[in-house]
């Protein structure tokens, strides 16, 4: 099926879950790469796969590797990207791309000097089911599209030393979680004219809760909340001036998509069948992008993921949101 061979940075739960889906899915991983060359061969022996290596720099340099998934916690993202595009490698990098649009403004002009595929890991993007919102949209029925409303809300650990609640590695609901919803209103209306942000905290200053109101031209408006201490619907409504979409929970895994009229008669209902969690589609858009010698993926542009970057922080911005030691966003 696939010509290419993967090798995964990081043994950690997301790396898991998409060395999985690759394995379900006909694709080729070669190689591992953890700092911990015990944990990288575990990992090995789990998934089947022939390399493990007890740094990443040696991932990076092994010659038997064409592309990497990068899945490091936040703040490692940019310097291990970058790594990766330093030994002439492709690099898909798990959301989101970095800490703040500086660094990933960094990183993908490291890929364009390279001639390297960077693409950022929001797997919902690539899944069956949005891409028939998009064609949903495309066609009309919706009529002028007007509203998205979106949350992604989960009950998660509580302890000071989960990740999620740790500030040093990026933890906070924003990070982890508001990326989803951020993302599909990018996808759905582009860049926000306007941005307001409102957010609760969390005692090791981790964001707990974020609600966003993104307005655009053509009275558009998005509004995305996003936490991790109180478990919503995580459904999707997208509202037009003829009718509307709804997406089952959980919208941005592979889910059901229904549409109404404007009289709310339901009009088609969608849904695929996907093995395994549906990672493994962007791992097969950054494969397409690689043969066709292309750079640019017309599902998630590299310069769109730099700017849902600056949107992040300009969120941050609004919050008083910082994360130790990363470098000025500006």
């Amino acid at each position: 099926m696939t010509h290419l061979r993967w090798g995964i940075l990081a043994a950690g739960g997301i790396a898991a879950s998409f060395t999985s889906d690759l394995n379900d899915n006909g694709f080729t991983v070669q190689a591992v790469g953890s700092r911990n060359l015990e944990k990288a061969r575990e990992f090995a022996d789990r998934f089947g796969i022939p390399t493990a290596h007890g740094s990443y720099e040696n991932l990076a340099a092994d010659p038997e590797v064409d592309i990497v998934y990068v899945a490091t916690p936040h703040p490692f993202h940019a310097e291990a990207a970058k790594l990766v595009l330093e030994a002439g490698k492709h690099v898909l990098v798990e959301k989101p791309f970095t800490l703040n649009a500086a660094e990933a403004r960094e990183v993908v002009e490291l890929a364009e000097s390279k001639g390297l595929v960077v693409l950022e890991a929001m797997w919902t993007r690539f899944l069956p089911h949005m891409a028939r919102v998009r064609e949903i949209i495309a066609s009309g029925v919706l009529g002028e599209v007007r509203t998205l409303m979106v949350d992604h809300t989960q009950d998660l650990p509580d302890d000071p030393a989960h990740r999620i609640n740790d500030l040093a590695l990026g933890g906070g609901s924003l990070l982890d979680l508001g990326i989803y919803p951020v993302s599909f209103a990018w996808d759905l209306f582009g860049e926000p004219l306007t941005v307001q942000s409102h957010a609760t905290f969390k005692e090791t200053g981790a964001d707990a809760t974020i609600a966003t109101i993104f307005g655009y031209d053509g009275a558009r408006v998005a509004t995305t909340v996003s936490a991790s201490d109180t478990r919503g619907p995580n459904r999707a409504s997208i509202l037009g001036t003829e009718g509307r979409i709804e997406i089952d929970a959980t919208w941005y895994n592979p889910s059901t998509v229904h549409v109404y009229d404007v009289s709310g008669t339901e009009v088609e209902t969608y849904s695929a069948e996907v093995t395994g969690r549906g990672m493994h589609f962007q791992a097969a858009e950054a494969e397409r992008l690689v043969a066709a010698g292309e750079l640019d993926s017309p599902l998630l542009p590299r310069a769109e993921t730099v700017a849902i970057m600056g949107t992040l922080d300009t969120i941050r911005e609004q919050i008083g949101l910082e994360y130790p030691g990363e470098q000025p966003s500006a």
